[in-house]
C-alpha cells in the first residue's frame, strides 16, 4: 500500500467522527469559519458577547476548536482578559495545550482575521453545520434502532421527537428584540383585540370569567383547584364544550383520572339534558333516544381531542401537545389533573414536592413553547375542611407544592357552599343552592374577583348564572325523568329540586 493511500485512509484525530451510512462521505463542516471565529475572539474580547448565545463548544467540528472555545468562555465568565497568552496559560494549566497544537495553533488562529466584523454571520453558518451533523447522527441511530425488533415503536417515536426538539431548543436560540418592533407588535395585538369585543384570548364561554380574564391568554398556565367533588372536571368539560361547539376552537384534553368514554358520556349528558346516571344505565325512554340522536351531532363534529393515558409523564405530555398543535391546530390544553402526573424521572428520591415543582415548571414551559394556554386542574389539601369559619379556599391550600402558585399566571378555586351544607352566601345572604363560585386568587395580569356560576349536578354542568340553563324541553327531561336518580356529584341537593312535580 502506498504512502498516499495510507494517508487518505488514516483516521483523522482532530475531528468528531460521525457514524455515516455512506462510505467516504464527510459530515457537514466549515473548518475555515471555525478558525476565523476563534481568531476573532482572540483579538477582540468584546466579540464573544455577539456570539455567546449562538455558539456552544459542541457547535465546532474540530476537537481542538471545541476546547479553545470552552476555555475562552471560561475566561469570559471569570472576567479575565481574553488573548493568546491567557488562553495558552489556561490550556497549559488544564494539560490541553499540546493536544490542541500548542502556541503555534493559537498564533495561527489569530492571524486568520483582522477584525470581528462578520463573526455573528460566521457563527450562524457554523451552527447550521452542527445541526446538520446532529440530524445525521440522530437519523443514523434511529435507523439502527428501527431495525431492532425488540424496541417499542411508540417509545422510538417519542425518542426521535425529543431528540429533534432538543436540537432546536439547544441551537436555535431566540435573540432579543428592540422596543421599536415590540411596540409595533403590541399595537397590532391591541387592534386585533378591539375587533374581538375585548377578548384577546381563548373564550371560556362564561361571560363573567371572560370579563375578568379577557379569555385564556397565550403562554399562560392556569390552575383551577378545588377539593374532590367540587366540580373540577365538570367545569373543564363545560369550558371544552363551549370552546369547541360554540366557538369552533380545537381543544386537547388529557384525562388522567377518567377514561375518554366517561368524559364523552358526561359531555353527551350536558349537551342532551339527559342525566349522566341514566346514560350509564342505558335506561332511556323513546323520547330520550330521539333527544340523544338529535343533539349529539354537534358533539360529533366538535374539535375535542381526548387522551386518557394513565400516569402521563411530562416527557410524553410535551410530545403529545406538540403533535396536537401541529396536526390539529389545538389552541388550548386541559390537564385533569396535575397531581396524577409524573415528572418522568427514574429517581425522584421520594420527594413528591420536588416532583410537583418540576411538573408545574414544565407545564409553564410547554405553554410558552407552543404559545397556547394550558389549564391544569389541581387538588387542594384537607386544610380547607379543618378550617373554621369560611370554607373558601386560599392559595396556601394548594396541595404538595408552593411552586404551583409561583409558576401559574392564574390560580382559581371552585367553591360550592352546598357541598358543606351551606344554603346561603355568606356575603349577601342570598340562596346558593345549585350555584358555585370561581375565585380568582392570583391573576398576574388582571384583577382578583369572584365569579358566580350555575351548577347542575345531575349533568355535571356549569353555565352562566343568568342563564336558566337549557331549552324548555331539556328542562323537562332533567326535572322529570332524572328525578329518580341520586347524582354522585351533588352532596346535598335541595329536596325541592329532586321532585318538583
Amino acid at each position: 500500500m502506498t504512502k498516499a493511500i495510507k494517508t487518505i485512509l488514516k483516521k483523522p484525530q482532530d475531528t468528531n467522527i460521525l457514524p455515516l451510512s455512506g462510505i467516504g462521505r464527510v459530515p457537514p463542516q466549515a473548518i475555515e469559519l471555525e478558525e476565523a471565529i476563534l481568531g476573532a475572539l482572540l483579538i477582540d474580547r468584546d466579540a464573544l458577547s455577539k456570539v455567546i448565545d449562538i455558539l456552544s463548544p459542541e457547535s465546532f467540528y474540530v476537537d481542538s476548536h471545541q476546547k479553545i472555545f470552552e476555555v475562552i468562555t471560561q475566561l469570559f465568565g471569570d472576567s479575565d482578559p481574553i488573548d493568546i497568552l491567557t488562553v495558552s496559560q489556561r490550556l497549559k494549566k488544564e494539560g490541553e495545550l499540546n493536544n490542541i497544537g500548542g502556541d503555534a495553533k493559537l498564533i495561527g488562529l489569530s492571524t486568520r482575521v483582522s477584525s470581528s466584523a462578520h463573526i455573528e454571520f460566521h457563527s450562524r453558518i457554523v451552527v447550521q453545520k452542527h445541526i446538520q451533523r446532529e440530524l445525521i447522527r440522530i437519523s443514523h441511530n434511529m435507523i439502527e434502532q428501527a431495525y431492532d425488533e425488540t424496541n417499542d415503536v411508540l417509545e422510538l417515536l417519542d425518542t426521535a421527537e425529543q431528540n429533534l426538539f432538543n436540537i432546536s431548543q439547544g441551537n436555535l436560540k431566540k435573540n432579543y428584540e428592540g422596543s421599536f418592533e415590540l411596540v409595533k407588535q403590541a399595537l397590532q395585538k391591541i387592534e386585533d383585540i378591539s375587533k374581538k369585543e375585548g377578548l384577546s384570548g381563548v373564550p371560556s364561554g362564561f361571560k363573567g370569567v371572560d370579563r375578568v380574564t379577557a379569555g385564556w391568554q397565550k403562554s399562560d398556565l392556569i390552575i383551577i383547584a378545588s377539593r374532590p367533588g367540587m366540580g373540577k372536571t365538570a367545569l373543564s368539560l363545560s369550558m371544552a364544550r363551549n370552546m369547541a361547539i360554540d366557538h369552533k376552537i380545537p381543544i386537547g384534553v388529557f384525562s388522567l383520572e377518567m377514561s375518554s368514554v366517561q368524559l364523552i358520556t358526561r359531555l353527551i349528558s350536558s349537551e342532551t339534558g339527559i342525566g349522566a346516571e341514566k346514560l350509564r344505565k342505558g335506561n332511556l325512554e323513546p323520547i330520550e333516544w330521539q333527544q340523544l340522536s338529535s343533539k349529539v351531532k354537534k358533539l360529533e363534529d366538535a374539535p375535542i381531542y381526548i387522551d386518557d393515558t394513565p400516569g402521563l409523564s411530562i416527557f410524553d405530555l410535551r410530545a403529545k401537545c406538540r403533535r396536537l398543535v401541529a396536526q390539529h391546530k389545538v389552541q388550548i390544553i386541559v390537564i385533569d389533573y396535575l397531581q396524577l402526573m409524573t415528572a418522568g424521572v427514574t429517581k425522584s428520591n421520594g420527594n413528591r414536592e420536588q416532583e410537583i415543582s418540576t411538573i408545574s415548571r414544565s407545564l409553564k414551559s410547554i405553554a410558552k413553547e407552543l404559545e397556547i394556554p394550558v389549564i391544569a386542574l389541581s387538588q387542594l389539601s384537607r386544610a380547607v375542611e379543618t378550617r373554621g369559619g369560611s370554607k373558601r379556599p386560599l392559595l396556601s391550600d394548594l396541595r404538595e407544592s408552593g411552586a404551583i402558585e409561583q409558576d401559574a399566571d392564574i390560580v382559581s378555586f371552585i367553591y360550592r357552599p352546598e357541598y358543606y351544607q351551606i344554603h346561603e352566601w355568606d356575603d349577601d345572604g342570598s340562596p346558593c343552592d345549585g350555584q358555585a363560585e370561581l375565585i380568582v386568587a392570583k391573576h398576574r395580569n388582571g384583577s382578583l374577583e369572584k365569579v358566580r356560576l350555575r351548577f347542575e349536578g345531575s349533568m355535571a354542568k356549569f353555565s352562566d348564572l343568568e342563564k336558566i340553563g337549557q331549552n324548555i324541553d331539556e328542562a323537562v327531561y332533567e326535572s322529570k325523568m332524572n328525578s329518580e336518580f341520586k347524582d354522585d356529584f351533588t352532596n346535598n341537593v335541595n329536596p325541592d329540586l329532586e321532585n318538583p312535580f
